[in-house]
C-alpha cells in the first residue's frame, strides 16, 4: 500500500500536480498512512517542488520520526524556493538532532551558501564535509567547486578539483565554469581538452561554457576550432538553442554578425536569448536598420520576451537615441506583462532621457506605481546631463522625503549634476554629507566630480590638491578632466605637468595625446601642438573616429569625420556655405581654426572644419527639408562636440530660430537663440 501512494505521489511531484497530490494526502490520513516516514519524505518532496512550503513544513513538524532524507528534503524545498537563509537555519536545527548529514545534505547546504554569498558559511560547511569523510563524494566536491567558483574564489576551487579522486561530467563544467567566470579562457579551453583526452564526453553545458570563456577574452580561432568539430560531428546541438545560443555570443562578442546570423538561422527551435543577442549584435556594428527589422520578427514570432531582454533592447535604442523606435518600445512593454516591471520602467525613463525627452521622462516617472533608487537615480542622472541640476538638486531631496535612501550611484549622479551645471556649493555639501557616511565606499569617480567642479570654478590648485591628497590611487580619467579644467582656463604650467603624468600613467592612449595636442593648440603654441600630433603617428596609435547620426523620417544616417560617401553630400556642403555666409552676415559668425589642420592653407582649413561629423548630420537635416514645421533638430554624437561646430550651432540656432539638441559623450547641449545650455563649459 504504501510503496503504491509512494509512486503516485512521486508522478504529482514531477508533474507539480498539486491538487492530486492534496487528495491523495487526505486518503493517506484516513487510511492510517500519515505517520509513516516514506510517505511523509515523498510529500514533502512533493509540496516543496509545488512551491507550498507552509504544508511541506507542517507535514515535517508533524512526523513522529524523521531520517536524513526528510531534513534534506525540506532544506531543498528551501533553497528551490528562494529562500537559501531557511534552508542553512534547518541545517543548523539538524546539526543538533541525532540525524546526521549525507552528501545530498551537504550539497543542499553548500548550494544554499552560494546563494547567500557568505564564504564564512559555506567555508564552515566545507569543514563539516570533510570532517564527515564526505569532501571527495562527487556530489559534494562539485558543490565546492561550484561555491568558490561563483565567490571569484577559483584558485580554492582548483583545489578541490585537483584533489578529487573521481571526477564526473558535472566536476569538469563546473571547474570549466569557474575559469570562465573569472574570464581566464586560456584556463578553461585546457581544462576542454584535457577532459576529452581522460575520454570524458562533453555535453551542451561544456561547449556553452567554454564558447562563453573564448568569447570573453577575443579567442577567436579557438572558438571556431569548436565549432567545426561540432559540424564536424554532425552534431544535434547546432540546432539546439544552449549551445547554438553560446555560439551566437561567441561569434557577436567577437565581432563577426555575419557567422552569427549564419548559425541563428540554423537553430531549429529559438529561445529569445539568440534573438535579443543578435539584435544587439547588430545594434553593437552599427547596423541598426537590421538591429530593427529583427526586433520586429521577434515581436511576431510566438516567443515571450521577459523583462530582461526587454530592458537590454530599450537600452538599444536608448543608446542611439532613436525616439520613434524608443516611443514604439515603450508602447509595446505597456501591453506585455513583463513591461510592468520597474527594471523595464526604469530603462524607458533612461531612454527618454537619453533621447532629450525630459518631459516625457517626468511623466513616465510621475506615473509609476514602485519608483525604486534606480527610478531615481536615473532621472537625477538625466537632468545632469541635460544642465537642469536645478531638478537633479530637488529630485535629490524629494527622494529622502519619499523614503528611498541614495546609494553610491545616486550620490554620483548628484555631484555630476552640480558639476555639468555649476553648482558648487550644493555639490561640495553633497560631497561631504557623501564622505561622512560609514555605509559608503567613496570611488576615484565620486573624486572626479569635485575636481570637474572645482575646475569649473577656476579653482585649480584645489582640484589638484583633492587629488593628491585622496585616499585612493588616481586614475587617468580624473587627470584627463583635471587637464581639461586647465585647457578651458588656459593655465599651461600646470596643464603640461598633468599631461606628463597622464603620459607617464598611460603612454598608449592617444586621447591623452589628443588633450595635450588641443591645450597648446588653444594657447596658440602650434609647434608644441605638432609635435604631440607627430608622436601619436609614429607610435601608430588611433583616437576614435568621430562620427554623429540624425534620424530623419524612421531612417537612421551616420555620418563620420571627413565623410564624402553620402548621396547628398555637395547638397549638405552647399547648405552649410550658405549657413555660413548668412550667419557671417547676419551675427558676424568666424571659423575656430585651432579645431582645423594647421598644416594646410587657409582655404582647406575652413574645408576641413565643415567636414565635421556634427555639421554634416545637421546639413542633411537642412537639405532634407527636416526643419519644417519642426522647431528642433536632435543630433548625436559619439565623442566631445569641438569648439567650432559648438559656435557654429550657436550661430545656427540664432539665425534659423530654431532649438538644436545636441548629445555628446559628456553630456546634452541645447542651443537656442545663440546660447547654449552648457554655458561653454562642457
Amino acid at each position: 500500500m504504501c510503496y503504491r501512494f509512494t509512486e503516485v505521489l512521486k508522478k504529482c511531484s514531477r508533474y507539480r500536480l498539486i491538487d492530486q497530490g492534496k487528495q491523495l494526502h487526505g486518503v493517506m490520513e484516513k487510511l492510517g498512512l500519515g505517520f509513516d516516514l516514506v510517505p511523509n519524505n515523498n510529500l514533502i518532496d512533493m509540496y516543496a517542488k509545488c512551491g507550498t512550503m507552509k504544508l511541506a513544513c507542517l507535514v515535517f513538524d508533524k512526523m513522529p520520526q524523521r531520517n536524513v532524507v526528510s531534513w534534506t528534503a525540506l532544506m531543498c524545498g528551501y533553497l528551490q524556493n528562494g529562500d537559501p537563509n531557511a534552508s542553512l537555519v534547518l541545517f543548523s536545527k539538524m546539526g543538533l538532532s541525532s540525524i546526521k548529514p549525507n552528501e545530498f545534505t551537504l550539497s543542499t547546504a553548500l548550494k544554499a551558501s552560494t546563494v547567500l554569498g557568505v564564504p564564512q558559511n559555506g567555508m564552515q560547511i566545507h569543514g563539516v564535509c570533510a570532517k564527515s569523510n564526505l569532501d571527495f563524494a562527487p556530489v559534494v566536491g562539485n558543490s565546492i567547486i561550484d561555491m568558490y567558483s561563483k565567490w571569484g574564489r577559483v584558485g580554492e576551487a582548483a583545489k578541490m578539483f585537483d584533489a578529487m579522486p573521481v571526477r564526473n561530467l558535472v566536476s569538469w563544467n563546473a571547474m570549466i565554469a569557474g575559469y570562465t567566470h573569472e574570464r581566464n579562457g586560456e584556463g578553461a579551453l585546457n581544462l576542454f581538452r584535457e577532459m576529452q583526452e581522460k575520454g570524458e564526453v562533453p555535453d551542451e553545458y561544456t561547449y556553452s561554457s567554454t564558447l562563453k570563456a573564448c568569447s570573453c577574452v577575443g579567442m577567436v580561432a579557438e572558438g571556431s576550432q569548436i565549432h567545426a568539430a561540432l559540424i564536424r560531428q554532425g552534431s544535434s546541438y547546432l540546432a539546439q538553442s544552449t549551445v547554438a545560443g553560446a555560439l551566437v555570443d561567441f561569434y557577436v562578442k567577437c565581432r563577426h554578425t555575419a557567422k552569427a546570423r549564419k548559425v541563428f538561422d540554423q537553430i531549429e527551435h529559438k529561445n529569445v536569448v539568440p534573438w535579443s543577442t543578435l539584435i544587439l549584435g547588430y545594434a553593437q556594428e552599427d547596423n541598426l536598420q537590421e538591429s530593427i527589422n529583427l526586433f520586429h520578427q521577434l515581436r511576431e514570432s510566438r516567443h515571450k520576451v521577459d523583462g530582461f531582454v526587454l530592458s537590454s533592447l530599450i537600452g538599444v535604442f536608448a543608446d542611439f537615441a532613436l525616439v520613434l523606435q524608443g516611443k514604439q518600445m515603450h508602447a509595446y512593454a505597456i501591453k506585455v506583462p513583463f513591461g510592468l516591471e520597474a527594471s523595464v520602467a526604469n530603462s524607458v525613463l533612461d531612454m527618454y532621457m537619453k533621447c532629450g525627452l525630459t518631459d516625457e521622462a517626468d511623466a513616465l516617472f510621475r506615473e509609476m506605481p514602485t519608483r525604486n533608487v534606480v527610478s531615481w537615480t536615473v532621472m537625477i542622472t538625466g537632468y545632469g546631463k541635460h544642465g537642469i541640476g536645478y531638478k537633479a538638486v530637488k529630485l535629490f531631496a524629494e527622494m529622502q522625503v519619499h523614503g528611498i535612501e541614495p546609494d553610491s550611484v545616486t550620490y554620483l549622479a548628484v555631484l555630476s549634476a552640480c558639476s555639468h551645471t555649476g553648482l558648487i556649493k550644493e555639490g561640495q555639501q553633497y560631497f561631504s554629507s557623501f564622505l561622512s557616511n560609514p555605509h559608503f565606499k567613496p570611488q576615484v569617480e565620486h573624486y572626479a566630480c569635485m575636481v570637474d567642479l572645482l575646475g569649473r570654478a577656476g579653482r585649480l590648485n584645489d582640484a589638484k590638491e583633492l587629488i593628491e591628497t585622496m585616499p585612493l590611487k588616481p586614475n587617468t580619467g580624473i587627470w584627463q578632466t583635471l587637464l581639461s579644467a586647465c585647457r578651458m582656463h588656459g593655465e599651461m604650467e600646470m596643464g603640461e605637468k598633468v599631461g606628463e603624468i597622464l603620459l607617464r600613467m598611460d603612454g598608449n592612449n592617444p586621447v591623452n595625446y589628443v588633450m595635450l595636442s588641443n591645450m597648446y593648440a588653444d594657447a596658440g603654441y602650434w609647434n608644441e601642438s605638432e609635435k604631440i600630433r607627430e608622436k601619436v603617428k609614429r607610435k601608430g596609435l588611433k583616437k576614435e573616429a568621430g562620427r554623429s547620426w540624425v534620424e530623419i523620417n524612421k531612417e537612421i544616417h551616420i555620418f563620420f569625420n571627413g565623410d564624402s560617401t553620402h548621396t547628398l553630400i555637395e547638397k549638405i556642403h552647399q547648405v552649410l556655405r550658405e549657413m555660413e555666409k548668412r550667419m557671417k552676415e547676419e551675427i558676424g559668425y568666424v571659423h575656430n581654426m585651432n579645431f582645423a589642420l594647421h598644416d594646410v592653407e587657409e582655404e582647406s582649413k575652413v574645408e576641413s572644419l565643415r567636414y565635421h561629423s556634427e555639421k554634416l548630420a545637421i546639413g542633411l537635416v537642412l537639405v532634407s527639408g527636416g526643419v519644417k514645421g519642426e522647431r528642433m533638430v536632435r543630433i548625436f554624437k559619439n565623442l566631445r562636440v569641438c569648439g567650432d561646430c559648438h559656435t557654429f550651432i550657436k550661430g545656427l540656432s540664432k539665425v534659423l530660430k530654431i532649438v538644436f539638441v545636441v548629445r555628446d559623450a559628456n553630456r546634452f547641449h541645447r542651443f537656442e537663440n545663440g546660447l547654449c545650455s552648457c554655458g561653454d563649459y562642457w
